[in-house]
């Protein structure tokens, strides 16, 4: 069971608390995520948490499967006005809690005795249950907080607790909430885990009761004690969206689903549009979700380095061709917990580009966001050339500035040799030859060439040879339509092996197919005069 506190503990930890309205809105996404209990404020604490309460009831605003909740002390006045703004509800759950840690019992109640303390409980239980007639419209379940239970003695903890149950005499088909709040952090997850344990053992008419964990972050492991304190018996977590709350926050909701799920879990949560959820969430508390939150974070699937932006490549695209008619297979990508995808975010934010990053990442920004598909060889090329330029920034290369670096160092270069004109006729004989004639500028001069090949290409290349600009080998070629922009442009890739031995690549992109040839020859020559 999960329910969110985010209205009220999130609510009150806010430098700037939400408005009724930004309370209404806020609401409205904890239903459409799917939570079943939320706590919707401390209505004996202010006007406007009171308004709020009554808000929701008058006008309808509680669906019939969701369950409200309310926090309340355990001192008489507090409960009786708590109870009178619940009136009318469907169900809701009442929350009453008493600090019960030796330091709470010296300090907040002046050196109260453990007995005193435990009375506290059993007369707020005692209330609320004789206040229940009160309101017959609405169906009410207790829930009982030891407060400070992660500093209090087991051993008294179980004493209050068990004091509560027998109060309220829950059943298995109307059970009752043991909240085991880890109110500060003092000990690791795994300690936290053991006295859950020992509580589920030990509880009073445990088929009739419901243990809840709520988990603040003291030490920044409150995920993983909520991950431990469930494994050890827990039925249910109280938390917030990315983790609100007192000091260091609460319990993230949203990690933990997204971890169940990630194992296969079902959970009955719906982050499948995370994106929108963080709008809401950034708007209406004022508060930034870091870029290295969990699933959330802006960051969390991008990839800088050379290395991982090279096996994520690999993993997506063969996936993309394993998987085509079974996208449901199991997700199965290097260095990717989950498919972004199932959390709305897109491919295309998962590698970026910065002086850390390799040609495999630039050749993915290339083909995912340009619909450039650069042969695998020339990938080295590309990829040193762009991520020098992001050195000498000092920063990360957007998109666009990548696309704008390629074509600047590797597309359509026209100097020394640029093709002024050029006219392709097909010769009369068997082999189908065609024959090339070209008007170029050759270091600013112009110059006329012509000469006879296999294609248009081999008939360029035997033009240069024919005017005595031949100092090369055509050793590789490869063209294909641009995706995601003109439908009139295609690209294509030649290689030259140069009489100095080395491998250079250049591309062209011209609405014909033989011209983006002709100029992915041209920039490869260009290049190896340089």
């Amino acid at each position: 069971m999960w329910c969110s506190v985010d209205l009220r503990d999130g609510n009150q930890a806010l430098p700037q608390p939400m408005s009724i309205q930004e309370k209404l809105e806020f609401f409205d996404l904890l239903v459409r995520i799917g939570l079943k209990q939320i706590e919707i404020g401390f209505p004996s604490a202010a006007d406007t948490e009171f308004l709020f309460c009554r808000r929701l009831i008058e006008e309808n605003r509680i669906p019939e499967d969701v369950t409200i909740q309310v926090l309340v002390q355990t001192r008489e006045p507090l409960i009786q006005r708590t109870m009178q703004a619940i009136a009318g509800a469907k169900r809701a759950i009442v929350h009453i809690y008493n600090s019960t840690s030796p330091l709470q019992r010296r300090v907040t109640f002046g050196d109260a005795s453990r007995e005193a303390i435990c009375q506290i409980a059993v007369e707020g239980a005692r209330l609320v249950k004789q206040l229940v007639p009160t309101i017959p419209q609405t169906e009410v379940l207790l829930e009982y907080s030891p407060e400070s239970f992660s500093d209090t003695e087991l051993d008294f903890a179980l004493e209050c607790c068990n004091a509560v149950i027998d109060v309220w005499q829950p059943t298995p088909d109307q059970p009752m909430i043991i909240n085991l709040p880890d109110t500060v952090q003092w000990t690791t997850p795994n300690v936290h885990a053991d006295m859950i344990e020992w509580m589920c053992r030990h509880i009073h008419q445990r088929d009739a009761v419901l243990i809840s964990l709520h988990t603040h972050n003291d030490r920044g492991t409150g995920v993983a004690a909520t991950e431990l304190g469930l494994m050890a018996g827990a039925d249910r977590v109280e938390g917030t969206l990315f983790g609100n709350g007192e000091r260091t926050g609460n319990l993230d909701i949203i990690t933990v689903a997204l971890n169940l799920n990630s194992h296969g879990i079902a959970t009955g949560l719906d982050f499948s549009d995370l994106q929108s959820i963080r709008n809401v969430y950034e708007r209406v508390t004022r508060l930034i979700v870091p870029e290295r939150q969990p699933y959330a974070g802006e960051l969390v699937f991008t990839a800088f380095s050379g290395s991982h932006q090279d096996a994520i490549k690999k993993g997506l695209d063969r996936r993309a061709r394993e998987h085509t008619d079974a996208p449901s297979a199991p997700w199965a990508v290097p260095y990717l917990t989950i498919d972004p995808q199932d959390i709305g975010r897109s491919y295309e934010a998962i590698i970026r580009i910065n002086s850390q990053s390799g040609k495999g990442g630039v050749a993915y920004v290339l083909d995912r966001e340009h619909g450039l598909d650069l042969p695998k060889t020339m990938h080295p090329q590309v990829g040193k050339r762009i991520y020098d330029l992001a050195d000498q920034h000092g920063r990360e290369l957007s998109g666009e500035e990548v696309r704008e670096a390629f074509f600047r160092e590797f597309v359509n270069l026209t100097s020394p040799l640029a093709v002024i004109d050029y006219e392709l006729f097909h010769q009369q004989s068997e082999r189908g030859e065609v024959r090339c004639v070209a008007q170029i500028l050759l270091d600013g001069e112009p110059l006329a060439i012509e000469g006879i090949g296999n294609g248009p290409i081999n008939a360029f290349v035997h033009a240069m040879e024919a005017s005595g600009l031949k100092h090369f080998k055509v050793t590789d070629y490869r063209s294909h339509a641009v995706r995601g922009g003109s439908d009139a442009n295609a690209a294509a890739y030649v290689q030259l092996h140069t009489s100095d031995g080395r491998l250079i690549w250049g591309a062209g992109v011209d609405p014909s197919i033989e011209m983006a040839g002709l100029k992915a020859l041209v920039t490869a020559w260009n290049l190896s005069r340089i």
